[in-house]
């Protein structure tokens, strides 16, 4: 049985403290309303600001689109809920299913038979992807509709607060999916894009999505988000139980996958783009893979977001808001996850919390003005940013001695 370390040990007593003394005093009534939502704000904005170190602190690749995600995954998970709770109809939570599942694996068939083709340049293997999804995404409603109601009525046989749950943690998951599906197709003809025409191209992305959501009731004919008016009836079912276990379970994912073969090729990418290229990595995959996940994380945490005030409004996910997880990465250290865990919650306790609480009456707005002066004092004094390149020792890498080092000792301590 392999041996716990000890700073996996010391790690999961300290979240597990974090959890307890938060619930407590939460449970308590120690921390109103108020601050309660704070925190929740904060983990999301931490699992969103995760996603875009990976991408950007890790792989190199600078984007602005993290809101453009994130707003696709609050919506989608917004829909599947408030469905099931107003309208009392799995309806959308199948159609997002069969929708999630058939477009991974149109993904994975198309991906193959482009491989094979040779010379295809990438607008025609995008308008390939492209044809096909939309089959596979038309092909989807149909067949989520069609199992709907035996849905609807399997889940009626749980109790109400049960299927609920089992809704709203779905929901969350695939709105995750869509966004993680949503951005390999716009990342195929990007990722060929220079860094900083990447981040346009990413922007760009952001504010499309939240043009479309202005018009969600008119053009995409989702009549329950009501455009630009908002979204309500979303059911408040965030708490700081599910924010902890998915920032727990982010947190674990990408410690993992920074010590993997991936995340050494991911980082490689970002040192030196030709080296890993001449060392025969593939770039183009990484790239991708690592804007996926990232994108995924983002979806995952709009879905959260979405259930913690019951409210949805597209101005939340304006192109101006995208630089918050970007201020965040940057304050906290570029490819530290400890520096963007801990920047995500001193951006909401203070910028939402302490700046409104301190700042007079109808001067609120100037927290605006005084956090960006904090940020700036801080990347004068500290450019590397908060943490720098320093991590927790959970997360930080730990190295197998070599085999011949290893041997060597051995040889040495039968000597002895």
């Amino acid at each position: 049985m392999k041996k716990i370390n000890k700073s996996t040990i010391f790690f999961l007593i300290g979240a597990a403290l974090v959890y307890v003394i938060v619930q407590t005093l939460a449970s308590l009534k120690i921390i109103n309303t108020f601050w309660e939502t704070i925190l929740l704000l904060a983990g999301v904005m931490a699992i969103v600001s995760l996603g875009l170190n990976l991408i950007y602190g890790f792989n190199g690749q600078f984007s602005l689109g993290q809101y453009g995600f994130y707003a696709i995954g609050a919506y989608t998970a917004a829909d599947i809920t408030y469905r099931w709770t107003q309208l009392h109809s799995a309806e959308g939570l199948t159609v997002v299913f069969f929708i999630a599942i058939l477009t991974a694996i149109t993904i994975v068939v198309v991906q193959k038979a482009v491989s094979k083709i040779r010379g295809l340049d990438t607008l025609s293997a995008f308008a390939m992807y492209l044809a096909v999804v939309l089959a596979a995404i038309f092909a989807a409603v149909k067949l989520g509709q069609l199992v709907a109601n035996p849905i609807t009525a399997l889940l009626n046989l749980l109790p109400a607060k049960t299927a609920q749950m089992i809704v709203y943690v779905i929901a969350i998951i695939l709105g995750g999916a869509i966004a993680a599906e949503v951005s390999f197709l716009y990342g195929l003809p990007i990722l060929t894009l220079g860094s900083d025409y990447f981040g346009i191209a990413t922007l760009g992305f952001t504010i499309i999505v939240k043009v479309l959501l202005d018009n969600s009731d008119t053009m995409l004919g989702f009549q329950e988000m009501k455009g630009a008016r908002g979204m309500i009836g979303i059911p408040k079912l965030t708490n700081w139980t599910w924010i902890f276990i998915f920032l727990f379970l982010t947190i674990v994912f990408i410690r993992n996958l920074l010590n993997s073969s991936y995340g050494r090729a991911i980082v490689s990418i970002r040192e030196d783009e030709t080296a890993a290229t001449s060392m025969g990595i593939n770039v183009p995959f990484y790239k991708t893979i690592t804007f996926v996940i990232g994108s995924f994380l983002a979806g995952m945490a709009g879905g959260l977001y979405a259930h913690v005030n019951g409210f949805l409004h597209p101005n939340t996910f304006s192109f101006v808001k995208s630089f918050d997880p970007l201020i965040i990465v940057v304050f906290g250290g570029l490819g530290s996850v400890t520096g963007t865990v801990t920047a995500s919650f001193g951006w909401a306790l203070v910028l939402e919390g302490v700046l409104r609480l301190v700042l007079p009456d109808g001067f609120e707005t100037w927290r605006y003005v005084v956090y960006p002066i904090l940020l700036l004092i801080m990347m004068l004094l500290k450019p590397n940013g908060l943490f720098g390149n320093y991590e927790i020792p959970f997360i930080r890498s730990i190295v197998p001695p070599l085999k011949d080092k290893a041997n060597n000792e051995k040889k040495s301590e039968e000597v002895a």
